[in-house]
């Protein structure tokens, strides 16, 4: 009878013992399961940050790309810029008609006194006469084949001093911007001849500024004199682009 118990205590032993190992071994099994999802979602992790961290290298090397090829442009525009105000400079020195090349911008004014009489917008003979010798060498500059592909339009502004009213002046240096480009695009006036004409008619537009634009003396007060004026000026392409581009690449 000890034996039979003996026996089955050992029985219960082993039974225990087994139930034990197979409770340690589904664990063990969860543990290493849990353990490799662990290794896969770290894995998964590693390699997306990976491949975030190269695509951002590739977007970082695309836009210092672009910068460099903008910053390129910039360079080459401001270099013509340059290269057609000196010509502008070197075609009228040495000439009669006393014209000042501005040079940051390549704008040459031309004094309304001596194209129109005070408050009116057509020509005098001295306008005319100024117009028929600077005309041609200014659109002879810009039309010449080194600068022709980057100049995209030649504005005639027409400004005037602040005595008066605003509308009044406005509509007044309208028509002497008007007046000024229908002479200069007149085949008949013999400024330009028909084939300079049609290669510039599109380019060119006339615009009035009253007297939003005046010019100071180093007191900061108004020149009237100065102030009553036709300015010619060249826009080249994209230049408002380049503009702020050149504010971007300052910063």
């Amino acid at each position: 009878e000890m034996s039979i118990r003996n026996e089955g205590k050992m029985r219960n032993k082993h039974k225990r013992e087994e139930e034990e190992t197979s409770y340690w071994l589904s664990y063990s099994d969860m543990m290493a399961a849990l353990l490799l999802i662990f290794i896969l979602i770290i894995s998964f992790t590693i390699l997306q940050s990976t491949s975030q961290y190269e695509e951002k290298q590739a977007e970082l090397v695309q836009q210092q790309e672009v910068i460099k090829e903008q910053q390129e442009q910039l360079d080459k525009l401001i270099g013509i810029r340059k290269e057609l105000i000196e010509a502008l400079k070197e075609e009228f020195d040495g000439t009669d008609m006393s014209i000042n090349v501005d040079e940051k911008t390549g704008s040459i004014a031309l004094d309304s006194s001596i194209l129109f009489d005070s408050g009116q917008a057509v020509l005098k003979q001295s306008g005319e006469s100024l117009l028929k010798k600077f005309i041609p060498k200014y659109i002879g500059v810009l039309t010449n084949k080194q600068f022709k592909e980057y100049v995209s339009e030649i504005i005639i502004e027409g400004h005037t001093d602040s005595e008066g009213d605003y509308l009044y002046n406005l509509e007044l240096s309208q028509k002497r911007a008007l007046s000024v480009s229908s002479y200069c695009l007149n085949a008949k006036s013999a400024v330009l001849s028909e084939s300079k004409i049609k290669g510039v008619r599109d380019m060119i537009t006339a615009n009035g500024k009253s007297f939003s634009n005046p010019v100071l003396d180093k007191d900061g007060k108004e020149d009237r004199n100065a102030s009553r004026r036709v300015e010619f000026l060249f826009r080249l392409k994209d230049e408002d682009m380049i503009n702020q581009m050149s504010d971007v690449l300052s910063e």
